[in-house]
């Protein structure tokens, strides 16, 4: 295993840990980014929920208009989508970069899911633009999570199992 000192951090297998001296900052992120197995799938199962919210509320007749008087289409679609992806990060399993990516696949996903679903209403239609805005939603919200997983210290007992 490689390790690469910069500053008071090193880099053990994909994350940055802090060296033995240095006190671990901010351990609230670190559980946050790195829930326990339990709270990963009840985060999975949330983001599937939210999924079958949006199209059970995308089906009313004059919900997306009356909605789309407060918020343009691009801004519900990024906020929602990107909302989506951070529970899907949050509850996957892996390297940083792993987890971005099945966030971006599992929205990617259930975006192409929402937009076909709105093809079977008449005063609805799907449109690949949407569904752009919400893998690039995706996108964004991943990349961030997956520099912040990899900044923020590793669990203790991941420290614990690292040579120093």
């Amino acid at each position: 295993m490689s390790v690469r000192a910069i500053g008071r951090m090193a880099w053990y297998g994909g994350r940055f840990t802090p060296s033995p001296s240095t006190p671990v900052p901010m351990p609230a992120l670190s559980s946050l980014l790195q829930p326990s197995t339990n709270v990963r799938r009840a985060l999975h199962a949330l983001a599937l929920l939210g999924l079958v919210a949006i199209l059970v509320a995308g089906s009313i007749p004059g919900a997306r208009a009356e909605v789309g008087a407060y918020a343009s289409g691009v801004v519900l679609h990024g906020m929602t989508y990107a909302f989506l992806a951070t529970l899907w990060f949050l509850g996957a399993t892996g390297t940083p970069l792993q987890r971005a990516l099945k966030a971006m696949l599992a929205v990617a996903l259930m975006g192409a899911v929402d937009e076909w679903v709105q093809g079977f209403f008449p005063y609805r239609s799907g449109d690949v633009r949407d569904w752009l805005v919400d893998v690039t939603a995706a996108t964004l919200a991943s990349s961030l999570l997956a520099v912040l997983d990899t900044l923020a210290p590793a669990p203790q007992s991941a420290r614990s199992a690292h040579p120093r």
